[in-house]
């Protein structure tokens, strides 16, 4: 077993493990922000905020006192709030700002209602507990029942961003996974495929077509990656050697490593692609850290990581503390881990080694056994439609609206985007409430061209996942009488911008009765 030999002859740390199996998660939590507080006091943030006073109250008779101050001191920030304030000293080439050193890696994620893209600081300490974790998750995977020693013999293919970051001369940028797979430790690199020189590789197409060309000389055992790309690989090696499915040229091949994205609307697709069942693990690797990942075999839930680089606080997504758009009370209440309860949403504050304090992720998590910090995401705190990795938020189908309607010389009133089967992939489906003639394919055509500018995640999923974009053109009226149908009428009532689930078929029933679809 070469790789699982090779981690615990390298020193990795099994004990971390353990001390989270045996180690309340209070006092793992406790640790990690203590550490925090420490290496961060002599910063500018850690200043403003008084880390020196904070730090005497973990020594206190009250073992929450320091969490009373540490909230009470320092506001929940979201990512505008966070940047303006202070990660754009970060990228001016600033140090000591959040975090102490300088911050040579940022990773880029979704877009905001500021830029197409968010820049999100990585340390180096960061990119260490990434590694990790993900050392953890795969000695873990020693517990599962049925696992050949042959999966520890063989290549892991990891698909993510080009290792080929952009250098804007203070910094570096990039997906996460180019950040993190750049700096792979060189005892991994024997078994990590595809290689630098197909990593380095900007353009998806080239770097899909020299893995597929690649793909007869590697015997990979594991794969990570989104789930899009990895099918499209997949049809494109079966394709291409003329095979009846994956097994054929990687017959080892038993555990796909997935996150990002909700897997289930690719299983029946994924499997068709399979000569045999396989091992399916979920993370959740976020550009923020690597929050949790699935450590039991045939399992929804994830465990949290504890005890590397994370502080966490939870606020429990209602009325009391979020408004109908989502936006954060400023009357919310956070609580620490062992004041959680199961089947509670809540929305996840996290605390990080890359200098994100009280840091407003914008997901939401319920946890499934609290003994075990184990958990599943819910969904966002906003509105947002990702059937594949596209993250794509209403702030992005405002903005792009708005540009086309001034464009095209129409208003817009009202409307809503439903995700959609397309074939075995996705597609978007828009319903646009315009009361003036409007060019149906023109509309869809400037509409796709101005979220490819808002958004860099959609831009990259429409060469793959998403294959196609509808837009259908309704009387505002519809949209109107639709919501008085269903009582849903007075200034307190918005029409939902992202159909889905009961709601979508809904509407759809509404507008075939109709006659308008």
């Amino acid at each position: 077993m070469a790789l699982l030999g090779n981690l615990i002859k390298r020193g990795i740390r099994i004990r971390e493990g353990l001390d989270q199996d045996f180690t309340p998660p209070f006092d793992l939590q406790k640790s990690e922000l203590r550490k925090m507080l420490i290496a961060a006091r002599n910063t500018q943030f850690g200043k403003h905020y008084n880390f020196e006073d904070i730090l005497p109250k973990l020594k206190s008779s009250d073992s929450k006192a320091f969490y009373q101050d540490f909230s009470q001191n320092i506001p929940i920030h979201n990512y505008d709030k966070m940047y303006n304030d202070w990660w754009h000293k970060l990228l001016e080439g600033q140090k000591d700002v959040t975090w102490p050193g300088k911050i040579k890696y940022f990773a880029l994620s979704s877009g905001t209602s500021g830029a197409s893209s968010k820049h999100i600081p990585v340390s180096l300490q960061m990119v260490k507990a990434i590694q990790k974790t993900s050392v953890r998750q795969i000695l873990s995977l020693s517990r599962y029942k049925g696992l050949p020693a042959e999966v520890f013999e063989g290549g892991t293919l990891m698909v993510g961003g080009s290792t080929d970051l952009n250098d804007n001369g203070n910094y570096a940028e990039g997906d996460l996974s180019g950040i993190t797979t750049s700096r792979i430790p060189y005892w991994f690199q024997r078994f990590y495929k595809p290689g630098k020189a197909i990593s380095r590789k900007k353009d998806w197409e080239e770097k899909l077509e020299q893995m597929t060309l690649k793909a007869k000389d590697w015997n990979i055992t594991i794969i990570a990656g989104v789930p899009a790309w990895i099918q499209i690989l997949m049809e494109k090696i079966i394709k291409h050697y003329n095979l009846n499915n994956i097994h054929d040229i990687w017959p080892n091949f038993e555990i796909y490593v997935h996150g990002g994205v909700a897997f289930e609307p690719y299983h029946k697709s994924f499997e068709k692609l399979l000569g045999r069942k396989i091992n399916y693990i979920n993370t959740y690797l976020a550009s923020e850290g690597f929050i949790a990942f699935q450590a039991n075999q045939g399992v929804n839930s994830m465990r949290l990581v504890l005890n590397n680089g994370i502080f966490y606080e939870f606020i429990p997504f209602n009325e009391q503390n979020f408004d109908e758009d989502g936006n954060l009370l400023e009357s919310a209440k956070a609580i620490m881990i062992d004041e959680v309860e199961e089947d509670v949403d809540y929305a996840l504050l996290i605390t990080t080694f890359s200098g994100a304090w009280r840091y407003l992720i914008g997901d939401t998590i319920r946890f499934v056994s609290k003994a075990d910090s184990e958990i599943v995401i819910t969904g966002r705190t906003k509105h947002f439609l990702s059937l594949c990795g596209e993250h794509l938020s209403v702030d992005n189908m405002n903005k792009a609206l708005i540009e086309v309607s001034d464009a095209m010389g129409f208003s817009i009133k009202e409307f809503t985007v439903a995700g959609v089967s397309h074939d075995s992939l996705f597609a978007h489906h828009w319903y646009i409430g315009i009361d003036e003639p409007v060019d149906e394919i023109a509309l869809r055509d400037k509409l796709d061209h101005h979220l490819k500018l808002l958004n860099d995640d959609y831009k990259v999923e429409r060469i793959a996942a998403l294959k196609d974009v509808k837009v259908k053109v309704l009387p505002t009226n519809v949209f109107i009488e639709y919501m008085e149908e269903n009582g849903k009428v007075g200034g307190q009532n918005k029409f939902p911008r992202v159909m889905k689930g009961e709601k979508l078929e809904s509407w759809l029933n509404y507008l075939r009765n109709r006659g308008l679809i």
